[in-house]
């Protein structure tokens, strides 16, 4: 029999969900987001070593894993496809069940926020925003013929505006509407930029003030020399490795309830994004369940 990290079809039996959302219609630049979570599925249950070098064990063999795709999000608008978003995510997300969903673009992470903040107090969950973008727009309109309030520039907007206090990571450029805003909300909108200087990981761990912590990483927070297939990148993202050590270091020292990787646009001549898309969504699960693996 294969070896596969994906390795149950029962999703009520499984520890861990990888939850499919491929909505792309508010993209402003480069398109393709919405084939990210199938690439991505396919390199983590093809062409994945399943031993971690890390942990010296095979995380797959000890993790029940299924996966789930929303449909219907073709062709619809923001606020839809959240709502359908939300709906599904909130049947499975509970204290036994961890999801790390796929995107599709950035907006579907206010799906998957809205459902947790039903459940949860989301004033006690802090939002680790992976980004080269802010996102906190409160429309489309200063870029956009169409004044869309759940676009992907938006996303973090709407999701601050749920309750989240919010630390974003890797962020190199914003508008001048994202500025005011942030500067506005300074006591629950960290922000940690590149200037070509890494700030120190403890800095960030001592940013995050509550214990629960949510991860939404967009890839192009990475240097586009490790993340290059992606709909808006910018030169000057976060390393490879202080980008992993980053994530392992929050699952390690706080409660990481759940997790999305959206932006994965596929390129035809490269499949270093997706690849590294899978690698992370790997490494995510391996430390969440680190306690299972060395008992």
């Amino acid at each position: 029999m294969i070896d596969k990290i994906i390795n149950t079809k029962n999703v009520d039996e499984a520890d861990l969900v990888i939850l499919s959302a491929p909505y792309e219609h508010s993209v402003s630049f480069l398109g393709g987001t919405a084939k990210g979570p199938n690439k991505i599925i396919e390199c983590l249950d093809n062409y994945l070593e399943l031993f971690d070098i890390d942990l010296k064990c095979e995380p797959a063999k000890k993790i029940k894993t299924a996966k789930k795709e929303i449909s219907g999000l073709k062709n619809i608008g923001g606020k839809e496809a959240s709502k359908k978003i939300s709906t599904q995510y909130e049947k499975i997300y509970n204290d036994h069940k961890f999801i790390i969903m796929l995107g599709g673009e950035h907006t579907v992470s206010y799906g998957a926020l809205e459902a947790i903040s039903k459940k949860e107090n989301p004033k006690e969950i802090t939002i680790l925003q992976i980004d080269a973008h802010q996102d906190l727009r409160d429309d489309s309109s200063d870029y956009s013929n169409k004044k869309d309030k759940f676009a992907h520039s938006c996303v973090m907007r709407r999701v601050h505006e749920l309750g989240f206090p919010i630390v974003q990571v890797g962020i190199r450029t914003y508008s001048k509407y994202e500025y005011e805003y942030w500067q506005n909300n300074k006591n629950t909108i960290t922000v940690f930029g590149c200037d070509g200087k890494e700030t120190p990981i403890n800095k960030i761990l001592e940013s995050i003030k509550t214990k629960k912590v949510y991860i939404t990483l967009d890839v192009d927070g990475f240097d586009p020399s490790f993340m290059p297939g992606t709909g808006t990148p910018v030169q000057g993202g976060l390393d490879w490795h202080y980008g992993l050590d980053l994530i392992t270091q929050i699952i390690n020292t706080k409660n990481l309830i759940a997790a999305d990787i959206v932006e994965v646009s596929p390129q035809k001549e490269s499949a270093l994004t997706e690849f590294g898309a899978a690698l992370i969504c790997y490494k995510i699960m391996a430390h969440k369940f680190k306690n299972k693996l060395i008992s």
